[in-house]
């Protein structure tokens, strides 16, 4: 259900001169014991304090990443694989006083009920991977929830507004995992900021402070963080996934087809992934990669599959989906997902503040 209205916009966000402090933490704290920056015309509609989303990443976002992020302050993701539905725990996942969630569906076609039963549980339905249609925003519109749409291109945006949409991501080229359009952040944040009325997202190379201060400073409302979170206690990747992230430099990833074997990239195979994993698959055999173990038995990965190697993977992860966004580089250790996000606000916060202007007194002195 939606959250109660927050106060009105303050700070370098949108006017006035509250300075709220954000507070890190080693736990995962309530929402209530948490500061909020300034607030942004996406934190006033969605409800949250922080102006970060969690980005979903599949298996490496499982509900743990999101409650953690909620928690912190931010808009946790619930992900819902390509066809698949809503999960029959959401409810439970969701359960967080003062939490705030979303539910990302992927993929052309997805059902209106589909929709409709993520949407009655989750404050943001969010989109991806497929062109703004009205049919699924007003589904959203109908239980009460609000619409979102991840885009990789100014048109992909203007029809998003114009499907109805509450709020839109824009995705520069420089996003780890599935790549929608062609244009680098700046550029095609500028465009969309400059073209729509609803709060704008920024995802694709935001890891810390600097980086989402000039998002925020560059007319975005908020950003989403993926490749950041996959190096925390809560995200299920795999360890050696976790430790290529972290071995990473500046550099080290590309937009590849070689990861192909998925439902999305039927459509458009581009994915940016850690090159050592291009280079490594390449020397594979034909044939399996690994093995996935679920509740419902095993499931085999085939050389090329777009799975990212989650926890219960085995087999040469060093060959899989490693996927990663292209400022890879500035991430250096394992925190907490909920220190990551009260870090990151809080430096951009400061940063935010530092290049405002403070007036003078007569004389050439600052008050």
């Amino acid at each position: 259900m939606p959250p109660p209205a927050n106060p009105p916009a303050v700070g370098p966000f949108g006017g006035g001169t509250a300075r709220p402090r954000v507070v890190g933490s080693g736990r995962a704290v309530p929402v209530t014991e948490v500061a909020a920056m300034p607030r942004t015309m996406f934190t006033d509609l969605v409800g949250c304090r922080l102006p970060v989303q969690q980005a979903p990443m599949g298996a490496i976002s499982p509900p743990a990443l999101a409650r953690a992020v909620a928690a912190a302050g931010g808009l946790g993701t619930i992900s819902v694989p390509p066809g698949g539905e809503a999960p029959a725990d959401l409810v439970e996942q969701t359960d967080l006083p003062g939490g705030v969630f979303a539910v990302n569906l992927v993929g052309e076609g997805v059902a209106l009920d589909t929709i409709r039963r993520a949407a009655a549980h989750v404050r943001v339905v969010d989109f991806f991977w497929s062109w703004p249609r009205r049919a699924a925003v007003d589904a959203v519109h109908a239980e009460g929830a609000l619409a979102s749409w991840q885009v990789g291109s100014l048109a992909e945006a203007v029809d998003a507004v114009d499907a109805g949409v509450d709020l839109v991501t824009v995705q520069g080229r420089g996003a780890g995992g599935h790549v929608r359009g062609d244009e680098p952040l700046g550029a095609l944040l500028a465009s969309v900021v400059a073209a729509v009325p609803v709060p704008v997202l920024a995802a694709g190379g935001i890891v810390d402070a600097r980086s989402l201060a000039d998002v925020l400073a560059a007319g975005a409302a908020g950003a989403r963080l993926g490749t950041r979170l996959v190096a925390t206690p809560e995200s299920g990747a795999h360890p050696d996934y976790v430790a290529a992230v972290l071995a990473a430099g500046s550099g080290s990833t590309e937009i590849t087809d070689a990861f192909a074997v998925c439902p999305l990239c039927a459509t458009r195979p581009t994915a940016r992934v850690l090159s050592s994993a291009v280079a490594a698959v390449r020397t594979l055999p034909e044939g399996g990669v690994g093995v996935l173990s679920t509740p419902d038995g095993e499931m085999a990965l085939t050389r090329g599959h777009g799975m990212p190697p989650s926890r219960t993977v085995t087999g040469t992860v060093a060959a899989m989906a490693l996927y990663a966004g292209e400022a890879v580089g500035a991430v250096s250790d394992v925190r907490p997902a909920g220190d990551v996000v009260a870090a990151m606000c809080r430096g951009a916060d400061a940063l935010l503040i530092s290049a405002v202007p403070q007036p003078r007194e007569p004389g050439g002195r600052e008050r």
